[in-house]
């Protein structure tokens, strides 16, 4: 089916990716620039790339392509350019002028180091996305930890969003299939966690709120909300407590779950905050290993708000 929209004064200066999330559908960006470089979208009958600004008058041709109300994001695999992430969860959640919102895949790291060859910000700096600029990591999120990722789009929010992150105005919610059941269905975890910088002992303080969503002898499936942003901190208090995550090969009992699953079960679920008043929230939804996983735990779960 050939649809024809007319660009009204109100999108004036949209970018076109933007205006096809707005007013057809939630279509994953993969999605949209395929479309635009074949051809089965144009603007006023010529090809364009994602990031062109419509005008007001400017005519839309969509031809032979059926959009649902809500495109099922799992479904969608993104590759932003010829190298292969290494998951189908790799998405893009949002991407406006400002930064770029994906749910990011387990096993990819998100900035160069010496163990990583591919890594998000590489990646993406080839991207269409990001021409005419460069993504800015704002954040951490470990490589073996899937869900919701923040890059900038230029300095300006690169240093906005960095001091968020600083001032403990972003709020985070982790999801985790732990080993064992849980003794308190929620509580505060507030720890001394140590780590080595050399041969420097560091003590860092650590504070975590945690909520048990479900959980049996076997498992438990918990809400976490880290108060407090040191490395690993989550996966180290999971095992302090003798309860560690499903998958965690450096943080592990003696008997290990070896054999149960190759992923770490450790998820960015949501990440909320306010950018001149406005509120801004982003859920990623969960890899099928993670909802395999559950299942077989006998594990109950559904969405939080």
């Amino acid at each position: 089916m050939n649809k024809v929209y007319i660009v009204d004064s109100t999108c004036n200066d949209m970018r076109i990716d933007r205006w096809m999330r707005l007013n057809i559908g939630k279509i994953p960006q993969g999605l949209i620039e395929k479309y635009l470089r074949t051809g089965k979208i144009k603007i006023n009958k010529k090809k364009v790339k994602s990031f062109h600004k419509i005008k007001n008058g400017d005519q839309i041709n969509i031809f032979n392509i059926e959009f649902k109300e809500r495109v099922e994001q799992k479904k969608i695999k993104f590759l932003p350019t010829k190298e292969i992430i290494k998951s189908n969860e790799d998405q893009i959640i949002d991407d406006n002028d400002n930064f770029v919102v994906l749910n990011k895949a387990s096993g990819i790291s998100v900035q160069g180091g010496t163990k990583s060859k591919k890594n998000l910000v590489d990646i993406f700096a080839k991207s269409e996305i990001f021409k005419g600029t460069k993504p800015y990591s704002v954040h951490r999120l470990d490589k073996d930890t899937s869900g919701v990722f923040i890059m900038a789009k230029n300095r300006e929010s690169a240093q906005l969003l960095t001091s968020l992150f600083r001032l403990r105005k972003v709020h985070k919610t982790y999801l985790a299939i732990c080993q064992g059941e849980i003794n308190k269905n929620s509580g505060v975890w507030d720890d001394d966690l140590i780590r080595y910088d050399g041969d420097k002992k560091l003590v860092e303080k650590a504070k975590t709120i945690f909520k048990v969503i479900d959980k049996n002898s076997e498992a438990s499936l918990l809400e976490l909300k880290p108060i407090t942003g040191r490395k690993h901190q989550l996966r180290k208090q999971l095992f302090a407590i003798g309860n560690p995550i499903f998958g965690d090969t450096k943080y592990k009992l003696s008997k290990s779950d070896k054999g149960i699953n190759k992923n770490l079960m450790l998820h960015s679920y949501q990440i909320k905050f306010k950018i001149n008043d406005m509120k801004h929230t982003y859920s990623a939804l969960l890899p099928e290993y993670f909802k395999k996983l559950l299942k077989s735990k006998r594990l109950r779960f559904s969405n939080l708000k």
